[in-house]
């Protein structure tokens, strides 16, 4: 049977990431092993280097690097050595008291990392399209929408559409015609941002 959008629980609140963790998650096959695995769920080393075009070995030394910063944590459901790897958290929330240059230079380059990530994602659905039903083509894919808001308005449509989210987040769960999508969001501006008061 399956369950309604308001029956299931929130996702586990964003895990905090100090300077020490960002120096380990800046670093271009760390960042995209953590976005893998808090995108598509818990997966082995093996399914992992399959997915990024990497190798079994480099894939699993950079695992148990993000474990050591506490991204991500085995499930305990492998057998043997065959670990099974998910991410500490659905979203990750920079903490830092006073962040350095290297510290801002570490969240611009994970933030330009994490685009190229997405155009990635979309170039392979874009391939992949022609396979699936009209249904799933018609249902996913890029959109973008107008509006006309305040920094504090938009902040309150982001808190609504990421409970909307977390409703469905498992809506589908025992239904076999049911599968994982990723849902990405992005606000973007398009005015010029107003000058100060007092600027000419």
């Amino acid at each position: 049977m399956t369950t309604g959008p308001g029956d299931l629980e929130p996702p586990p609140p964003p895990y905090p990431v100090g300077p020490e963790a960002l120096r380990v998650l800046a670093h271009p096959l760390r960042s995209r092993l953590l976005a893998e695995l808090r995108t598509v769920g818990a997966a082995t080393a093996s399914d992992l280097a399959a997915a990024l075009g990497t190798n079994t070995g480099a894939t699993s030394y950079h695992l148990r690097r993000l474990e050591g910063a506490g991204l991500i944590r085995d499930t305990g459901s492998g057998s043997g050595r065959r670990r099974v790897w998910e991410a500490a958290s659905a979203d990750r929330l920079i903490d830092l008291d006073d962040p350095g240059e290297d510290d801002d230079a570490a969240i611009d380059w994970l933030a330009r990392d994490y685009i190229q990530h997405f155009a990635g994602k979309a170039q392979a659905w874009l391939t992949a399209q022609p396979d699936w039903p009209i249904s799933w083509q018609e249902a996913c894919g890029l959109e973008d929408h107008l509006v006309l808001v305040t920094d504090e308005q938009l902040e309150a449509l982001q808190e609504e559409i990421g409970a909307l989210l977390s409703r469905y987040r498992r809506v589908g769960a025992g239904n076999p015609s049911a599968r994982r999508v990723t849902y990405y969001t992005c606000p973007l501006p398009v005015d010029p941002p107003r000058p100060p008061r007092g600027a000419r």
